[in-house]
């Protein structure tokens, strides 16, 4: 369908569009006309995706002379595919109505071990390994040296890419990974680097979060982006958890050892090349006695990562003398790493911020801050010119000097904590330095500063006025949707008893207590003989979840509630997890039922969908706060009080909160579909917790399902399930629409159907 709001014509794909998908776009279309971020809550399942697409993408066809750009940006590889694929289905349906005018150029980018496809590199097993075997192939002096041996291997896909040079271009359309790979095939270049070199003529870019908030990335992919870009953060309720992460970095003797390694034989290519080719390091010395840490425009193929710090943040200077020559810098490293060593064999938990850390460096070991400052430039500076393409065995001098880098760059919003060993198990000896940002706004500061417009959008931002003072931004629109239902197809309730009316709860002392974990284990078994197809279950941690499993088991639960389904488990390593739900979802097919064991905060609760059939029933053991004594986590509230005036058990609350309506929002993926939510925890009957959930969860809940026992629950569930077993009309038969047609749009317009929402 097409449709106009104020001076835009939207293309839809659909048919009808939902009445929240209308105001989303509103919305969003108020923030692109004032050029400012913004803030949207849209339930799950609702089609938050394809709306932001037709908007921003019918949006920049309606204004040709001055196009915005979308970068958009999601959490992980499978959901990019997704949003690929939608894209893709709206611009086939532009073209049928305007034809070429519409055409665009969209594509989705990811590391190396997603694109590549020369069969001797893809083949590494992780990342790092298949980034340090592309650079063997690809970096300028490995091809130098090809062009005088034909011996010396290379990348014959990069090499035709190359050749092609400025015919090495995408016709436009839309590309999935999985289409780059099939071009890069036909054509025998390299995927990788061809949408590389893509990105900055691109309308569409889609691609992982650390593409634009963590500086090491952001510095090479997207410095290029021009300032009329429109950036979407999609399911963005952990963004602060991103932002933090960017910037922190933790040293263990593992590192430590690693790095003086590193040091040797980095000394030893010194020496060899002062004694074949001392010109080189002379050369070096000199371009930094200029002041250029970096050799100007550097190949694709030799770029690395960025600067840890912020573009701002980096100085504008010449690099230090007394770590110009390669033999002093290393020799400054060599301190740096023993001074670490030094600091990680206490046997006390120390804490303290950067300014006193730099402080007792410089005293004990000589390196000021400004030194620091450059370790991570003059290492980027020094690998080059001693040719290392292994990169992947120089993990741990790289990650010392990032350390180095944002430890003599940020004086507040960072603390350093020195653990000898991790709290839960005291008896092994682990010893840790973290360098723990608390600050979300540093990270994503320079993107609200670069771009007009920042959109942050989840299904669980709640409560929404915490994300601005979190990020320390101010969004021009802040708005949380609810969900237009002709049933009643969610049904939330809070359990706090079990059948015998003891009192439920994962709180610290009650959770080990026979009571607690017999009563969940009934409820699950009670739900089992009621709910049909798939159940599922979230525990607040994989250590609660082994501990209850096995209790269950040794009372003979486990064995009853095996009679009426097949019973799944998370674990930690992803192989035996996707093994684990293929099987889920084979069991829910079949028709024998299956229920599968989860943990807030891991992969399944952030991004696998249980619609339908495979999620009737989800069940939240407890409320899923984090570990509360973890010093990090100190430290940050320690800081979020200090600097934003946000209390420690607000904080607390907001975050387990949104990770509860995280996982239960994993039901219900469309409006036909329909699933029951039991939070089953006595914590959740009051005000408090409960008022931070999404809106469209609350307004579910009613007042009746907020103090239930197993048997009441029971009931509910048998009430609710008969009643949707019952046909039903889509389209909102009883006076309430909620799937609009062109014409109800265009009568909208008119004003004459504000009575029907």
């Amino acid at each position: 369908m097409k449709f106009q709001i104020e001076d835009v014509t939207v293309y839809f794909p659909y048919d009808h569009i939902y009445p929240e998908q209308y105001s989303y776009m509103l919305d969003l279309k108020r923030a692109l006309d004032a050029k400012g971020h913004c803030l949207l809550e849209m339930p799950t399942g609702t089609g938050k995706t394809i709306a932001l697409l037709s908007l921003i993408t019918s949006y920049a066809l309606c204004k040709p002379s001055n196009p915005v750009k979308l970068l958009y940006c999601t959490r992980t590889v499978h959901e990019m595919e997704k949003t690929l694929a939608e894209l893709r289905r709206l611009h086939k349906y532009q073209l049928d109505h305007l034809g070429p005018a519409a055409r665009i150029l969209a594509i989705g980018l990811s590391s190396r071990k997603n694109l590549c496809i020369n069969p001797s590199v893809v083949t590494a097993e992780n990342r790092d390994s298949v980034d340090a075997a592309c650079r063997k192939l690809t970096a300028s002096w490995v091809r130098a040296l090809a062009a005088e041996n034909p011996r010396v291997p290379t990348c014959e896909f990069f090499e035709t890419f190359e050749k092609a040079g400025s015919d090495g271009v995408l016709p436009p359309g839309v590309y999935t990974l999985q289409d780059l790979r099939a071009f890069g095939k036909e054509k025998e270049w390299c995927p990788y680097f061809l949408a590389r070199h893509m990105v900055q003529f691109a309308n569409v870019v889609v691609y992982s979060y650390q593409y634009l908030l963590d500086p090491k990335v952001a510095g090479i992919i997207s410095k290029e982006m021009q300032r009329e870009s429109v950036v979407v953060f999609d399911e963005a309720h952990n963004i602060d958890n991103v932002c933090i992460e960017a910037l922190s970095v933790s040293v263990r003797s593992q590192t430590l050892e690693g790095a003086t390694r590193n040091l040797n034989k980095m000394s030893q290519e010194v020496e060899r090349f002062k004694a074949t080719d001392a010109g080189r390091l002379r050369a070096e010395y000199n371009r930094l006695v200029e002041g250029l840490a970096q050799r100007g425009n550097l190949p694709i193929s030799d770029t690395w990562l960025s600067n840890p710090a912020l573009p701002d943040d980096i100085v504008k200077e010449a690099v230090p003398g007394n770590i110009r020559r390669a033999e002093h810098f290393l020799s400054v490293l060599r301190r740096l790493v023993q001074y670490l060593k030094g600091r990680l064999q206490t046997e006390n938990v120390e804490k303290e911020g950067p300014v006193a850390f730099v402080a007792s460096i410089n005293a004990q070991v000589g390196i000021d801050q400004k030194m620091l400052r450059f370790c991570y430039d003059r290492l980027h500076s020094l690998m080059l010119t001693l040719e290392i393409t292994d990169t992947d065995e120089f993990l741990h001098i790289q990650t010392i000097c990032d350390f180095a880098t944002l430890v003599g760059t940020y004086t507040r919003g960072f603390s350093l904590i020195i653990e000898p060993f991790d709290e839960r198990m005291p008896n092994i000896p682990d010893p840790v330095l973290q360098l723990s940002c608390h600050d979300a706004s540093l990270a994503i500061k320079p993107v609200f500063e670069r771009f007009q417009t920042v959109v942050i959008t989840s299904g669980t931002l709640s409560p929404i006025d915490l994300y601005p003072r979190l990020l320390n931004f101010n969004p021009v629109v802040s708005r949380s949707f609810t969900m237009s239902l002709t049933r009643d197809c969610i049904c939330p309730m809070v359990l706090t008893r079990g059948s015998d009316q003891l009192p439920v709860s994962t709180k610290y002392d009650m959770r080990t207590d026979e009571g607690v974990e017999r009563n969940y284990g009934k409820l699950l078994l009670e739900m089992v003989s009621i709910v049909p197809d798939g159940i599922v279950c979230f525990f607040v941690s994989y250590s609660y979840m082994d501990g209850i499993v096995n209790s269950w088991n040794e009372k003979g639960i486990l064995k009853e509630i095996m009679q009426h389904k097949l019973v799944f488990i998370e674990t930690q390593d992803v192989v035996e997890t996707t093994l684990a739900l293929d099987n889920y979802r084979k069991a829910c097919d079949c028709g024998r039922g299956a229920v599968f064991f989860s943990v807030a905060r891991g992969k399944v609760a952030e991004g696998i969908d249980f619609d339908r059939h495979y999620g009737r029933l989800v069940i939240m053991f407890g409320v899923p706060f984090q570990y509360t004594l973890s010093r990090i986590l100190g430290a940050r509230l320690e800081y979020l009080r200090e600097t934003f005036q946000i209390k420690e058990g607000d904080f607390l609350t907001f975050d387990a909160l949104r990770q509860a309506a995280q996982c239960v929002g994993r039901v219900i993926r469309s409006k036909a579909d329909y699933g029951m939510m039991i939070f089953a925890d006595k914590r959740y009957s009051r005000h408090d917790k409960r008022s931070k959930l999404p809106g469209w969860i609350l307004s579910h809940l009613r007042d009746a399902h907020l103090n239930l026992s197993t048997d009441m629950a029971a009931h509910i569930a048998r009430e609710f399930l008969r009643k949707m077993a019952q046909p039903y009309d889509k389209s909102g038969g009883s006076g309430r629409k909620t799937l609009l047609s062109q014409e109800d749009l265009e009568k909208m317009e008119n004003g004459s159907l504000g009575e029907m929402f």
